[in-house]
């Protein structure tokens, strides 16, 4: 019991108003009588001393009050500034509910109104400008601190919406501790202002970050490489998480540095995971293997790459197929039409290992341009899976799904472009179309679709917040020196096996995200397992014991009870 109690106990070096300003100490009206007296807080607080059960009815009686999902959106943030229990204890209370307020979709618009919206400074802002200082000012920030986690991004493609300047990925952040088990502080968001290309910002007065042009190619990578290696130099066993990069950044850095240090990136690798877990569900329901399908994906950038590459490295692990017959089984199409080898420069970086000789498509009906379209891919491949990453709202026309469903019992279609209205087709259309037979993923919350059975069908939300905390903390308690790919899939595979479809086809293909700290606990205890299998672990850990480890490292909202001590945590 002594080791309970001590576990359960925190020395604070803090008193008085610096208590109740620390988000990690706060506990506003839940201090005990007890430490009011010794942190010199009685005449500071009202008399009632609530639970964290009733200071949640407060809050989220509050949070009821604002009309609007961005007015939500600023109580929630103005929380977390104030009481880091508090607002993850509210947000675990009411996950599905609130999620979407603090993350997709609502979070695009606050940081599209990042600068109007402004209060207080949050994570952590290197200039380009300040280049010279970003050492001092990073151990400003770190020195003394158990950093586990660094979520980075140069705000170039946030969310969907583009070029911010310096959105800062907070929610990114918030969610590895919500379904994660990662402690806030432990983690950092940062911010590489290098300026922005949106000519909205650079023409608004209030905008708060460098209104300059973006600083691109050596400069860029030198700037971006400075970061780096002062999170490889002072934290070498954290993970660094790349969020919200431009397309010709996201794979490009992945690729760069992940031989160096553990690195992920959520667009690129996040994304494919989810996916790949929803697909893997479809394949246990087809009672097919993964390298049979035949892959057709509409929108060839970050994420539709991220996916492509995902399902094959799947294919190479879990099917033992070689890696060139793996790409053979992917059809991508961008504002090109199918990427052939005969687009020549047209090829982006990362296209040309999936593009498809010219010689097979010589007799394929083209449009106007001479490009050949999606219903004719759709016409001579025959898919069996489906995949939407393009942001064209209605692409997958009634034509193109009836045509796919002539010859797949099970078509698996995927529209998953976020937000819900710029989806590939909405889930109700696919399921009319294909009489019921469509197994679906869609990258927004939809509701279900009604069967010819009567019955009603979930929708699967290819969320990525259901695998990448646990894929991230899984990597960070491990210590591993990168995050391999098999440790992904391992994870991947975990996901896919919780999946309600694989009891019931009429179920949906992922669990629902009310589950999602329970699923990201399963999935970080496969990573860390694999990681030792590997041997990439810098830890000597059992692979019996991690499930053990993985529970007791998580941190829970949860008041620890306070003794006063000037040599304590300040």
């Amino acid at each position: 019991m002594a080791g309970k109690a001590a576990a359960n106990t925190i020395r604070v070096a803090l008193k008085g108003e610096s208590v109740l300003t620390h988000p990690r100490f706060n506990k506003g009206t839940a201090f005990t009588l007890a430490e009011r007296k010794e942190f010199g807080l009685t005449g500071r607080l009202p008399h009632r001393v609530n639970t964290l059960e009733e200071q949640c009815q407060r809050a989220y009686d509050q949070l009821q009050s604002r009309d609007t999902p961005i007015r939500k959106n600023t109580f929630l943030q103005s929380l977390r500034d104030q009481n880091w229990v508090l607002y993850y204890g509210l947000v675990q209370r009411h996950l599905k509910e609130l999620v979407p307020i603090i993350y997709t979709p609502t979070q695009g618009e606050a940081i599209a109104n990042y600068s109007h919206l402004f209060r207080r400074s949050e994570g952590m802002f290197f200039t380009y400008t300040n280049e010279d200082r970003m050492e001092e000012d990073f151990l400003e920030q770190t020195r003394g601190h158990d950093i586990q986690l660094f979520v980075v991004t140069d705000a170039e493609a946030i969310l969907g919406i583009g070029d911010q300047g310096v959105g800062i990925s907070t929610a990114k952040a918030a969610l590895y501790t919500l379904v994660g088990g990662i402690s806030p502080h432990k983690s950092r968001s940062v911010v590489l202002d290098v300026g922005t290309d949106n000519e909205g910002l650079l023409g608004d007065d209030l905008y708060v970050g460098w209104p300059h042009k973006r600083v691109r190619g050596a400069d860029y990578d030198r700037f971006v490489d400075k970061f780096v290696q002062l999170v490889r130099k002072h934290f070498p066993h954290s993970l660094l998480h790349f969020e919200d990069f431009g397309v010709g950044n996201a794979w490009r850095l992945l690729h760069k540095y992940r031989g160096q240090h553990a690195v992920f990136n959520d667009d690129v690798q996040g994304t494919g995971a989810v996916a790949l877990a929803a697909i893997m569900s479809a394949v246990g329901v087809t009672k097919s293997k993964l390298a049979d399908q035949r892959i057709v994906i509409f929108g060839a950038g970050s994420a539709g790459l991220g996916i492509a590459r995902q399902i094959r490295d799947g294919m190479v692990t879990i099917d033992h197929v070689k890696h060139e017959d793996a790409s053979r089984a992917f059809y991508l199409l961008d504002r090109h039409g199918l990427v052939t080898q005969s687009l020549g420069s047209n090829i982006a970086p990362g296209q040309e290992e999936f593009a498809r000789s010219a010689e097979e498509w010589e007799g394929a009906r083209r449009d106007k341009n001479g490009e050949i379209q999606l219903l004719e891919v759709v016409k001579q491949v025959k898919p069996t899976i489906l995949i939407g990453c393009s942001t064209q709202a209605g692409a997958f026309s009634e034509e193109v799904v009836k045509e796919m469903a002539k010859h797949v019992e099970r078509p698996v279609i995927m529209p998953l472009s976020n937000p819900g209205r710029l989806a590939e087709v909405e889930p109700r259309l696919a399921n009319d179309w294909t009489q019921g037979r469509a197994l679906m993923a869609t990258g927004s919350p939809f509701p279900p679709c009604r069967q010819p059975n009567g019955k009603e069908y979930i929708i699967a939300e290819c969320n990525n917040a259901l695998i990448y905390p646990g894929l991230g903390f899984g990597t960070m308690l491990t210590q591993s020196r990168s995050m391999t790919d098999r440790m992904i899939i391992a994870g991947t595979q975990r996901l896919a096996a919780l999946a309600p479809a694989l009891k019931d086809p009429d179920l949906p293909l992922l669990p629902d995200f009310h589950i999602a700290p329970h699923v990201n606990f399963e999935v970080a205890v496969a990573v860390a397992e694999q990681a030792i299998e590997d041997g990439s672990a810098g830890i000597d850990w059992k692979k019996s014991e991690v499930r053990e480890r993985v529970k007791a490292a998580q941190w829970e909202p949860v008041y620890k009870n306070f003794v006063q001590d000037p040599k304590g945590v300040n």
